[in-house]
C-alpha cells in the first residue's frame, strides 16, 4: 500500500509536457516513471474535469457539466471514499474543488483554510485567483505533506491554465511556464519519493492557441500522466493511450480502498 500524491496541472497539454519538464522527462528516460497519454473526458472544461477525475465517471453521469455548476459532488467519489476509510486528505487547490468536495458555496474567510475530519478535504489550503502563483502553492502542498503525512494529497496549480488563457498555447509564457513547474516541482518530488509516496502528474485539459478549451481538438483533450513509484522502476514511455477514468480507481487501490461500482474503468497496473 502506498500513499498518493496528485498533482493536477490545469491545461497541460500532452505535447507541451513533454517537450518542456525536463525533471519529469528524465525520470521516464532513465525508467524511474511511466508516461502515458490521455485522451481527456468531454467537454473538455475544469470544473467538469475535476469531478471526472475523481468519481471515475462522464459528466453526463455525474452532472456536472459546466463550470457554472456549483454545487457538491453527488457521486462516490476518491475523498469520500478515503474518508469513509479512515484515510488522511488533503488539498492545495482551486477553490472550486472545496466546493465540489467540502461546502458550496465558497466563503472566502472560512473556507481558505480547513482542518477538519469531517470533510471529505480534511486538510484543505485554497485559493481563488487565477493567477496565484504556482510556487506559493507547491509550498502550501509541501507543508501538508511534512506536517500531516496524508494518505492523498490533491496539488492542483493552475499557472499553465493561467498562461496559456492569457497569452495561447503557442506562445513562450505558456511552454515556459511548463519549464517552471518542472523545476518548482523536482526538488519536491525528490523528497516525496523518499517519504514513500505515488505521485502522479496529469492535467484536466488542454487548450488551443486561441487559449481556449471545452472542444474536441486533441490539442484540448491530450494531457499526460506521469506515474512515478518508490522503489518500483517504471516503463519509461510506454506509448499507451489511456482513460481519464482510470485515475480514480487507481489512487483507490494504490490506498487499498474499495472501488465503488460507478467506477467501471479498470485501475491501471503501474507495476
Amino acid at each position: 500500500m502506498s500513499k498518493v500524491i496528485l498533482i493536477l496541472s490545469d491545461a497541460l497539454r500532452y505535447d507541451v509536457a513533454v517537450a518542456n519538464m525536463g525533471f519529469l522527462g528524465h525520470l521516464v528516460e532513465s525508467k524511474l516513471a511511466s508516461l502515458y497519454k490521455i485522451v481527456g473526458e468531454l467537454p473538455s472544461m475544469s470544473r467538469p474535469m475535476y469531478e471526472t477525475i475523481h468519481t471515475g465517471v462522464p459528466s453526463s453521469e455525474h452532472g456536472i457539466v459546466a463550470n457554472s455548476i456549483v454545487r457538491r459532488s453527488s457521486m462516490p467519489n476518491v475523498f469520500r471514499s478515503l474518508n469513509d476509510a479512515g484515510k488522511i486528505t488533503a488539498a492545495a487547490a482551486y477553490y472550486w474543488f472545496s466546493e465540489l468536495y467540502n461546502r458550496a458555496p465558497y466563503n472566502r474567510i472560512d473556507d481558505k483554510e480547513t482542518d477538519d475530519e469531517s470533510l471529505s478535504i480534511q486538510h484543505g489550503r485554497f485559493y481563488t485567483e487565477d493567477e496565484y502563483p504556482d510556487v506559493e502553492l507547491f509550498a502550501s502542498a509541501a507543508h501538508l505533506i511534512r506536517k500531516y503525512s496524508p494518505d492523498y494529497l490533491l496539488l492542483h496549480p493552475m499557472g499553465m491554465d493561467y498562461h496559456g488563457e492569457t497569452y495561447g498555447s503557442d506562445s513562450s509564457e505558456y511552454r515556459n511556464h511548463a519549464i517552471d513547474q518542472d523545476k518548482w516541482l523536482a526538488p519536491l518530488i525528490v523528497e516525496w519519493m523518499e517519504r514513500g509516496y505515488t505521485i502522479m502528474v496529469t492535467g484536466d485539459h488542454g487548450i488551443n492557441k486561441d487559449g481556449a478549451h471545452g472542444g474536441t481538438t486533441p490539442e484540448q483533450r491530450e494531457v499526460p500522466l506521469f506515474s512515478i513509484q518508490p522503489n518500483i522502476e517504471g516503463r519509461g514511455d510506454i506509448d499507451q493511450i489511456i482513460s481519464q477514468l482510470q485515475i480514480a480507481p487507481t489512487i483507490l487501490k494504490l490506498l487499498d480502498v474499495p472501488i465503488p461500482e460507478t467506477m467501471k474503468q479498470k485501475p491501471l497496473a503501474f507495476d
